[in-house]
């Protein structure tokens, strides 16, 4: 699909969201063919309709259609989403799924969190009061569950939770994002 393609369809997209009912069938036609195309190439062995495919693909087109950013891409949206039903079809079926990487490292990629040292999470913990500081100690470092660290240190879980919420709350403003 080349740049023009690309945008007539972001065209139609925007203009079906926006009430258009002909440009919305236009759209739908279109992602059609290409989910079709797709899901053809993909289902090498028998046993899974490309058609149902399809058709549960444009389904979840138009209930999550509002999810849609417009300033991005139509086509990696609407193969994201042929991408999940092809794979609920094998599921259904009891085979196994094996996408390249290729395929899916665009829809995958994410932004790499934020690392932090021990020493700044150890400055951070510092701040708090020691209820907090416990809290978000065995939780937030250690994975503790909140039952796990209710009965660690002798709280109920609705103080370990209160006591967790607030040292976070503590260290976020302290750190400027609240």
């Amino acid at each position: 699909m080349d740049g023009r393609d690309e945008s007539e369809l972001a065209r139609l997209l925007q203009a079906a969201i926006a009430g258009d009912e002909r440009a919305y069938g236009e759209f739908l036609l279109r992602a059609a063919n290409l989910v079709r195309g797709f899901a053809r190439r993909r289902i090498v062995q028998g046993g899974i309709d490309p058609e149902d495919v399809v058709q549960e693909t444009l389904l979840a087109i138009h209930m999550k259609r509002h999810t849609w950013r417009d300033n991005a891409p139509v086509t990696p949206w609407v193969y994201a989403i042929a991408r999940y039903k092809l794979i609920d079809a094998f599921r259904r079926r009891g085979r196994r799924v094996e996408i390249e990487i290729g395929q899916i490292a665009e829809s995958a990629a994410q932004p790499e969190p934020e690392t932090v040292s021990d020493r700044e999470i150890g400055r951070a913990l510092d701040t708090l009061a020691p209820g907090q500081r416990s809290a978000v100690a065995a939780v937030c470092v250690d994975g503790h569950s909140i039952r796990e660290t209710a009965k660690r240190l002798g709280m109920s879980e609705t103080a370990v939770r209160v006591a967790l919420h607030r040292g976070l709350a503590a260290i976020a403003r302290r750190i400027g994002r609240k």
